[in-house]
């Protein structure tokens, strides 16, 4: 059994995963979150005082419109993740209903803070592989869950693009998992390495891993 998904779903992490995911320790960064879709980090985030802006086009629809999404997909989710198991480690998380748990209290969160989020240019409807940002407007533009996992949606020269524009608005890229959705190391990889040598990559290991093997964080720095 493998997953499979038709187009992006969405599903969304929580404040403390970013932190372990990402390797954030410096609280005082301009973040850029890329298809952060309904993630907590963006509200939990500014709620310390962190300046973060979250881009999707999730964010076309409205609060209402983005939770019957969110029902109409969690089932399929949880199905194929319970069918899945075997490519996860249970640990932090014990089981597929506690996921589901800690998904969907992470998401509640994003849709109570959305509406503002979006008046507050929060929450902006873009998407990879063109921002509307200047160059260098933030610190560090991040892709949870989205790069490298989408391998057998999106090609490698929409990720090549992906990745040249976050390097445009942003000073420094990180992109988690390096797996796809079957936890196997994403065939864009390598690809990656090879046409951004002239920037200063690193493969990080960090303390989060819910796919086996998904412990790996790629930084890219500008030269």
């Amino acid at each position: 059994m493998v997953f499979k998904y038709n187009s992006v779903v969405p599903w969304g992490r929580n404040y403390g995963e970013y932190l372990s995911m990402f390797d954030l320790r410096e609280h005082r960064l301009k973040i850029l979150g890329c298809g952060d879709g309904p993630a907590s980090f963006n509200e939990e985030y500014t709620r310390k005082g962190g300046t973060v802006v979250s881009v999707d086009p999730l964010y076309h629809l409205s609060a209402e419109k983005i939770r019957q999404r969110i029902e109409e997909t969690r089932e399929d989710i949880l199905r194929q993740t319970e069918q899945n198991r075997e490519l996860f480690v249970w640990d932090r998380i014990r089981s597929v209903e506690e996921l589901g748990k800690i998904r969907m209290a992470a998401m509640n969160i994003f849709l109570s803070s959305y509406e503002e989020g979006r008046k507050n240019k929060r929450y902006i409807p873009a998407s990879l592989p063109d921002l509307p940002f200047e160059d260098d407007e933030f610190d560090l533009a991040l892709s949870s869950h989205f790069l490298f996992l989408y391998t057998d949606n999106l090609s490698y020269e929409f990720h090549k693009r992906a990745l040249t524009e976050m390097l445009r608005v942003a000073k420094e890229a990180r992109i988690f998992p390096l797996l796809d959705f079957n936890a196997k190391k994403s065939s864009y990889v390598e690809k990656v390495l090879s046409d951004f040598g002239n920037h200063r990559i690193e493969i990080r290991k960090v303390d989060y891993e819910f796919q086996i093997s998904g412990n790996e964080l790629m930084v890219i720095r500008k030269a």
